[in-house]
């Protein structure tokens, strides 16, 4: 096995025995990384005399005692450019002695090392305190560069973090600062984690890498993991997300969650993002912050399912198999009204998700609601709501105004987070 640490410093001659240079990094395609396929360097970087290294192939080069030695004429060998395209991950520069995620374990790592096989394919990453002496004991001690199999993380379980902004400017009497370890978008590894679990991979972040894997998750899950984030980690990822990328994930986010959100953040800033989502949801969102925090009004979300108490089970289950597809919304009632398309409608009644389970499809939502319909007001306080749906053992309660009207729904997942000390509740103290 090679190992990265001890491969860098490695000299390279040329078919004549001239010495040409030693490596100083290997470069892999951007490509290759949380990808099953075995990955392979495209170069190894090797300085000379010359002010830009050399790109030799790993393909143009043979062992020789500890020494690489070049099978190709030097004429054939091509110059690395001062601007990189930006398609290759730098392993020495940008890996080593970085933060990478450990998919198979569901969190970040420290890359001590980098494992390669004798064709040169990358095995994996040293995580371990090995690697680190390996690093700092000399070659020989440890048996040269060509040594056994070690414990590594296969490549393949491996996904990379950083900010993927261009170099930082430099004034001009300075080298330009390079940029952070590329950062791509996440393979379906990553993507195809629990968003609890990768929330907890955000907490091990500083707040703009989070941003960054955040960004890089489709609309969904990025809502998804967003509502598993502790309230303040929130707020730090938001205001590192560029304004239209944040507005699109708000958007995918449930209404209530979305409006807690934004109740962190300056008013300036939440304008903004409501100024850039679409109007329905924002509109749903702005509803939702004009009520005060500490009320059933402010705990309370806009995703609900508000049916006509003639229409049958078999409509009833389309409609909630249908608000699943559009919204990802899994609601455990719907609540029987008289005219589904008037914005205001007073509750008539509620029919659980079990009792249309075992209904007959051509029954009417009105055989079977409950009318004496458990419900909170939107001025009440949460712990209230918390302890009605303790007692009557209800996942959700309606919040209907004085005036009858259905407002919205608590959910028993806002209702337990009342119920926690406040320094484990994701739900945030809003600031106006």
């Amino acid at each position: 096995m090679l190992y990265l640490s001890q491969l860098l410093g490695t000299p390279v001659d040329a078919p004549n025995h001239t010495r040409i240079g030693k490596i100083i990094d290997i470069l892999l395609s951007v490509t290759q990384v949380g990808q099953q396929e075995p990955a392979y360097p495209s170069t190894l970087l090797v300085e000379g005399a010359e002010d830009q290294p050399w790109r030799v192939p790993p393909g143009a080069v043979a062992w020789q005692d500890d020494t690489l030695r070049l099978l190709i004429p030097l004429e054939q060998l091509t110059t690395q450019p001062e601007e990189p395209a930006g398609q290759e991950i730098y392993l020495a520069r940008e890996v080593l002695d970085k933060q990478v995620i450990d998919i198979q374990h569901k969190k970040t790592v420290r890359v001590n090392d980098i494992c390669m096989g004798d064709d040169w394919q990358i095995l994996g990453i040293d995580n371990s305190t090995i690697g680190l002496i390996r690093r700092l004991a000399p070659s020989w001690l440890l048996g040269g560069k060509r040594q056994g199999v070690g414990v590594f993380i296969p490549w393949a379980d491996i996904e990379l973090i950083g900010p993927p902004a261009p170099e930082q400017q430099a004034p001009k009497d300075q080298a330009a600062v390079p940029a952070s370890p590329i950062f791509r978008t996440p393979s379906g590894h990553l993507a195809e984690l629990h968003p609890a679990d990768i929330a907890e991979i955000v907490h091990q972040l500083t707040a703009g890498q989070g941003a960054r894997l955040i960004e890089g998750l489709d609309n969904e899950t990025a809502a998804d993991t967003m509502e598993e984030i502790d309230i303040d980690r929130q707020r730090n990822i938001l205001e590192n997300i560029q304004p239209e990328r944040a507005a699109d994930i708000l958007q995918a986010m449930g209404p209530d969650e979305a409006a807690d959100l934004l109740a962190r953040l300056p008013e300036e800033r939440t304008s903004q993002l409501l100024r850039l989502m679409n109007p329905e949801e924002s509109e749903e969102v702005q509803e939702l912050l004009e009520y005060a925090a500490d009320t059933a009004g402010g705990l309370m979300t806009t995703d609900y399912i508000a049916l006509n108490q003639d229409r049958t089970v078999t409509e009833a289950l389309d409609a909630m198999r249908q608000n699943i597809q559009d919204y990802d919304v899994r609601i455990a009632y719907i609540y029987c009204v008289a005219d589904e398309t008037q914005d205001e409608c007073q509750v008539l009644g509620v029919v659980s998700l079990w009792d249309l389970l075992i209904a007959q499809p051509t029954q009417s939502l009105q055989e079977l609601m409950e009318t004496d319909v458990i419900s909170v007001e939107p001025e009440t306080d949460p712990r209230m709501v918390a302890e009605i749906m303790a007692k009557y053992n209800l996942l959700a309660v309606p919040v209907i105004s004085k005036a009858g009207i259905l407002e919205g729904v608590v959910t028993v997942d806002d209702a337990l987070d009342i119920l926690l000390p406040a320094d484990r509740r994701r739900k945030p103290p809003r600031m106006y």
